[in-house]
C-alpha cells in the first residue's frame, strides 16, 4: 500500500502543474478549418507539438475547398474557427458579402505572399528591367514595367487577366496596390457590379490558391497573387516567375488571422483564451532561435493532410530564402514571420488598412468618417483577449513578457514611406487622409455609379 501511495503521489506531482495551468473550458472538442497554404502553420504546429493538448483541447483540423466554404463553415457552426483572410472578418461584420459578426483574437503571420507572372509576360518585361551591381534584375520590380505589356495585349485585342484568391483577400488588395503604384488601374467595385473590373486595365478574378499554377499554365491568366507555396511551385514547374514579394511591397504587412464568431468568443471565453495560448506557443516555436525549427515545420506542412506540396518547394520560402527567376535565390529572412515584430498581435491599424483598401476600390461604396474605421476595427480585432492569453503563458513560464506589447493602444506606429513600394506612408489613425493620398482610387465622397466615378 505504501508503494502504491508513493506511486500515486509521484504521478500527481507530474500532472498537477499542467492541470493548475489549465483553464476551465466551456467546450473542449473543436474543429478548425484551413486552406492549403504555408501560413496555416500555427494551427498545424499547435496540433503536432501538443500545444492544443496542453490546454485540454481536442482539436481536429480540416482543409477546406476555398475561402467561401471556409467562411460559411465558421458562420454555420460546422467549424468552430479557422485560418482566415484578414479581410474576411471585417467584410462579414460590415455586411460586404455574407453578413456575420466574426472576430479575431490572433493574427497568424506577416508577409508570405508573392506576385507571379507567366513566362510569356516575363520575357516581354525582362529586357527593360533595371539591373543591380551583380547584373541581376533589381528588386523590387515596379508594375510600371508591366504597363507596356498590358498595352500590347490590348492592341492585340486580348484582355490582361490576373488571379487573386478572394475579393476581400490580402492578395486582392496587394495585387491592386502593386498595379496602381505602377500606374495600372485594377478596376472598381460598385454595389451593382461586384466583379471589381469597372474601368480596369488589368482584369482580376478569383482562383483558389492550389489551382493558381495550373490556371497560369493553361493560359487562362497571365499572372497572380497568392501565398506560398504556390509562387515557388510556378518556379519549380518552370511556368512562371515571381516578380515581387509582399515583403517588398509593404514591409511586414499583416496576412492571415484566426477567425471565430463573436458568439463563440462570448459563450466560450476560456476556450477562446486556451486556443490563443496554444497558437501563440506555436508561433513562438516557428520563429525561435533564428528559425531553427523551420526545417521541421516544412516536413509537417508537406504532409498531405496540411499543405501537401513537396517539402523542397515549401522550404524555398519557409527557411528564409525566396527564388524569383529560376536560379535567382535571394535571402528574405522575414518572408514568413509568425512571431517576430509582434506578428501575432491583432492591431487595430491592420484592420484599418484593409478597410481603407475596401473603400479605395469601391467595396465600401460611400465615404466614412475616421471614427467609423476605428469602431469597426475594435469590433473585429480583439487584442484584449490576446493579451489575456499571453499573460497566462508568461505566468506559466512558457513565454517571455518582453515579447508582448502590453502598453499598446492597438495602433502601430505609422508605416514609413521607405517600407512601402509607392513611398506613401500609412497611419491607421488617419484613414481618410491616407485614402486621399493615394493617386489611383476613390477619394473623399466619390462613388462609382454605372461605369463612372462621380463626385
Amino acid at each position: 500500500m505504501k508503494k502504491l501511495m508513493l506511486t500515486l503521489a509521484a504521478t500527481a506531482a507530474l500532472v498537477s502543474p499542467a492541470h493548475a495551468d489549465m483553464l476551465e473550458l466551456e467546450t473542449d472538442v473543436l474543429t478548425f478549418g484551413f486552406i492549403k497554404l504555408t501560413d496555416m502553420a500555427p494551427l498545424a504546429v499547435a496540433y503536432e507539438q501538443g500545444y492544443f493538448d496542453d490546454e485540454g483541447l481536442f482539436v481536429t483540423l480540416e482543409a477546406q475547398a476555398n475561402w467561401k466554404v471556409l467562411l460559411d463553415g465558421v458562420i454555420d457552426g460546422s467549424l468552430d474557427g479557422a485560418h482566415m483572410l484578414a479581410g474576411q472578418p471585417l467584410a462579414a461584420t460590415i455586411g460586404y458579402g455574407t453578413e456575420a459578426h466574426i472576430v479575431t483574437p490572433f493574427s497568424m503571420d506577416l508577409n508570405g505572399n508573392g506576385i507571379t507572372l507567366s513566362n510569356e509576360v516575363w520575357e516581354m518585361m525582362k529586357p527593360n528591367l533595371p539591373r543591380d551591381d551583380t547584373g541581376r534584375v533589381a528588386h523590387p520590380i515596379s508594375a510600371s514595367h508591366l504597363k507596356p505589356v498590358i498595352e500590347r495585349f490590348r492592341t492585340e485585342g486580348k484582355p490582361f487577366n490576373m488571379g487573386m484568391v478572394f475579393p476581400v483577400s490580402t492578395h486582392n488588395y496587394e495585387l491592386r496596390y502593386w498595379l496602381a503604384a505602377g500606374g495600372v488601374h485594377p478596376g472598381y467595385y460598385s454595389p451593382e457590379n461586384v466583379t471589381g473590373q469597372i474601368g480596369a486595365e488589368a482584369f482580376l478574378s478569383v482562383t483558389p490558391p492550389p489551382q493558381m499554377p495550373a490556371t497560369l499554365e493553361a493560359g487562362t491568366i497571365s499572372g497572380y497573387c497568392v501565398g506560398e507555396p504556390w509562387n515557388q511551385q510556378a518556379v519549380f514547374k518552370g511556368i512562371g516567375v515571381p516578380v515581387i514579394t509582399d515583403y517588398e511591397l509593404w514591409k511586414n504587412n499583416p496576412e492571415k488571422v484566426f477567425g471565430i464568431t463573436a458568439d463563440f468568443a462570448e459563450q466560450n471565453p476560456n476556450t477562446t483564451r486556451a486556443v490563443v495560448k496554444a497558437l501563440i506557443r506555436a508561433a513562438i516555436w516557428l520563429d525561435e532561435n533564428d528559425n531553427a525549427n523551420r526545417a521541421e515545420a516544412v516536413e509537417i506542412l508537406s504532409r498531405p493532410e496540411y499543405v501537401g506540396a513537396d517539402a523542397e518547394v515549401i522550404a524555398n520560402s519557409m527557411t528564409g530564402t525566396f527564388e524569383y527567376e529560376k536560379g535567382d535565390v535571394r535571402d528574405v529572412p522575414d518572408f514568413n514571420t509568425f512571431f517576430r515584430h509582434n506578428a501575432t498581435y491583432p492591431f487595430y491599424s491592420d484592420a484599418v488598412w484593409y478597410l481603407t483598401q475596401m473603400r479605395r476600390w469601391g467595396q465600401i461604396a460611400d465615404a466614412k468618417p475616421d471614427s467609423w474605421f476605428d469602431e469597426v476595427a475594435r469590433s473585429v480585432y480583439k487584442p484584449e483577449i490576446y493579451l489575456e492569453a499571453a499573460r497566462m503563458l508568461v505566468d506559466e513560464g512558457k513565454a517571455d513578457a518582453a515579447d508582448f506589447p502590453w502598453d499598446s493602444d492597438g495602433y502601430k506606429a505609422p508605416t514609413p514611406a521607405t517600407d512601402i513600394i509607392d513611398g506613401i506612408p500609412f497611419d491607421g489613425r488617419s484613414p481618410n487622409a491616407y485614402i486621399d493620398s493615394l493617386p489611383i482610387g476613390l477619394k473623399g465622397s466619390q462613388t462609382v455609379v454605372g461605369e463612372a466615378v462621380q463626385g
